[in-house]
């Protein structure tokens, strides 16, 4: 596995990595043994990014990599944490969701780093911001975390150019973990540009967009109780139906190229650019095996250009999350 920098002060990981969101939450119920063996298996074929989140699952999914962890080295993963956001019993979250103070950050850390059976996390970011929250505060207190030897590197999750330089000025950051894909392009005008001008690498989420661009995604598939694409927006109606038109469009350049949907884009995201490790959100081995395929995917000028002829840039229909999500991205709102 080829490796990248995430950005000029943050570690080297493998040059895709793993986010295992989905083994616990937010896509209907995962087999768990095969969960494990899915991270065993990322981490035999050189995956060493590991993404997760203190909330996915209310900690099930933290409990999960410490699982996973038992039988290797704890030095073999770069575990990615996200804190910040608030459930309710059953699963919901709440109202005001994100807590981001600096008591918060030293809270949500302690019960992290008892989860997953280790002494430090390697990179500790909040989910969204707090609006009521400055960011200065907030990555304050992780550079305390830092300086007690708990956090080795700060990131940021879903903030815009603004954020990023408050942010900068106060702690160096590693990266920006932020949705892109050949479906969600919103980064390149000023995120990207500002995130490389600050030394800041991209972890890009979303790059199969929640498996619109998987290739097997199909208008009647049935959703599990729980599932959240089940309520946003590119995957109702008239919406998915386009979407998926994309798809088979991008279907036909993958075809001339031997390779599959999910494979093409998601070398097409780590084409943007050596600062970019795209995460991709396989649950089971069969597609993480087919994602890594995804390295032996080289792309000429010319396969560059019918991929952005099959999926323009701003053709997605519909928005990325619901209304009431979109308004917690920091990345969404006017510079």
């Amino acid at each position: 596995m080829n490796e990248r920098a995430l950005g000029t002060t943050g570690p080297v990981v493998s040059a895709l990595g793993l986010g295992t969101m989905g083994m616990s939450d937010l896509y209907g119920p995962a087999d768990e043994a095969e969960s494990i063996a899915t991270i065993h298996a990322a981490l035999d074929a050189g995956i060493t990014l590991l993404d997760t989140g203190d909330f996915y699952g209310e900690g099930h999914n933290e409990l999960l990599i410490r699982d996973a962890l038992r039988t290797r080295d704890r030095d073999d993963a770069v575990i990615s944490v996200k804190f910040g956001a608030r459930k309710q019993p059953g699963g919901a979250f709440q109202h005001a969701p994100y807590d981001t103070t600096p008591a918060g950050v030293r809270d949500r850390l302690a019960y992290t780093l008892r989860r997953l059976g280790t002494d430090h996390v390697d990179i500790y970011r909040p989910a969204r911001l707090d609006p009521d929250v400055p960011i200065e505060d907030t990555v304050g207190a992780i550079a305390e975390m830092v300086e007690a030897g708990y956090v080795r590197h700060i990131g940021l999750s879903e903030v815009g150019p603004q954020t990023l330089r408050r942010a900068a000025a106060v702690h160096p950051i590693a990266d920006l973990q932020i949705e892109y894909s050949l479906l969600s392009r919103g980064i390149e005008a000023d995120i990207l540009p500002t995130a490389r001008e600050l030394g800041i690498g991209i972890t890009a989420y979303g790059v199969l967009s929640r498996g619109l661009l998987s290739g097997h995604w199909t208008p009647d598939r049935a959703l599990a109780a729980g599932d959240f694409r089940g309520f946003s927006p590119r995957f109702q109606g008239e919406n998915l139906a386009a979407n998926l038109r994309l798809v088979d469009a991008l279907r036909a350049v993958a075809d001339k190229l031997g390779a599959t949907v999910a494979q093409v884009a998601i070398a097409w995201v780590a084409s943007r650019g050596p600062d970019i490790v795209p995460l991709v959100g396989a649950r089971r081995r069969d597609r993480l095996a087919e994602s890594l395929g995804a390295r032996d995917v080289a792309l000429s000028v010319q396969d560059l250009a019918a991929i952005e002829a099959a999926v323009p840039a701003g053709a997605a229909s519909g928005d990325r999350y619901m209304a009431a999500q979109m308004a917690f991205l920091d990345s969404e709102r006017s510079v």
